[in-house]
């Protein structure tokens, strides 16, 4: 009877773990991905239609916007995954390199999507699509252009990473994640671990967000970098870091088990600040009230992380682990 009620006191410690994961992967995780697959298949049709760099804006857009739910989760099939879908940041300049000796050469990769696979992940992913349908260096083409052909290239691998992300995540993964601690699960030992590995998503994010989405193109008062904000060229700069901080309080909201009031309130701040930059590019903060409206946003992102650390992280007795973002 001991026993019994020893396992019985275990299982009930594991509940909370349990649900907290099932919840970040049926409310925020997986539907992530599913939605990312429809809007990069979406885009790699609209790109077989019509491969010109102004009618790809707008799939574009919503490619990115459904990635920016799931994209700074680094975990599983998205560890390594990630990389050529966003591959940034980008400080050497590798996309513009790559995509400049592909044109020149006419490299016959872009008309084989099985080797077009085998690039550089500079030349892969979203942001290479944003320099080339965005740059005016290499935006000015037409329909039977190499550049044309390579625009078709790069969404139709877009896609097919989608869809491999999304069934590697719903096939494979997640059920890693749902059955921690199950014998044959080396992966993850026990329902707490799964937890923590999600929670690091989080922490990681809001980290990444406020550092380098916002920290690089601030660099110093002396010398800011607006050009080495994120995706600047395409004006998304301000709404990645919104929608990053969005899909963070979104994960975080699902893995607790009770209402999280603080952090809430300061995503409302995070929306706030955003709302108060009128450059969604981040090109204008040489001027020194732009800067300081930028610096607010930096602010209230921290702020939001550590609202979700006294709300989760220390109820819980969490604290983030390694990322693949950690160290960028």
């Amino acid at each position: 009877m001991r026993h019994l009620t020893a396992v019985f006191l275990l299982v009930l410690a594991a509940l909370p773990d349990r649900a907290g994961v099932d919840r970040a992967l049926d409310a925020h995780i997986l539907p992530g991905f599913a939605r990312f697959a429809v809007a990069a298949g979406a885009l790699g049709e609209a790109a077989r239609a019509d491969c010109r760099a102004s009618t790809l804006h707008a799939p574009f857009h919503a490619a990115f916007d459904a990635w920016m739910a799931v994209g700074d989760i680094r975990l599983g099939p998205s560890e390594t995954g990630a990389l050529s879908v966003a591959f940034w940041p980008d400080p050497r300049g590798f996309t513009r390199r790559a995509l400049a000796g592909l044109i020149a050469a006419r490299d016959p990769v872009a008309r084989d999507p099985a080797t077009f696979a085998t690039v550089s992940i500079a030349a892969r992913g979203l942001f290479a699509l944003e320099m080339l349908i965005h740059d005016p260096e290499f935006a000015r083409y037409d329909q039977g252009d190499y550049s044309c052909t390579l625009a078709r290239a790069i969404t139709a691998d877009l896609a097919a990473q989608a869809q491999a992300l999304e069934r590697g995540w719903r096939e494979e993964f997640a059920p890693l994640l749902r059955n921690a601690g199950s014998p044959g699960n080396a992966t993850f030992l026990t329902p707490a671990e799964a937890m923590r590995a999600l929670y690091t998503q989080v922490i990681a994010s809001l980290e990444f967000t406020a550092g380098q989405r916002l920290g690089r193109p601030l660099g110093s008062f002396e010398r800011p970098r607006p050009r080495l904000a994120e995706a600047w060229r395409s004006g998304r700069s301000l709404r990645n870091a919104l929608l990053a901080s969005e899909s963070a309080h979104a994960l975080a909201t699902a893995l607790a088990d009770t209402p999280l009031p603080r952090s809430d309130a300061a995503l409302a701040r995070v929306r706030e600040a955003a709302a108060a930059i009128t450059d969604p590019a981040f090109q204008d903060i040489t001027d020194p009230v732009a800067r300081l409206r930028l610096e607010i946003l930096q602010q209230a992102v921290r702020a939001l992380k550590s609202a979700i650390e006294a709300e989760i992280g220390s109820r819980l007795g969490l604290t983030a682990g390694f990322n693949a973002q950690d160290g960028d």
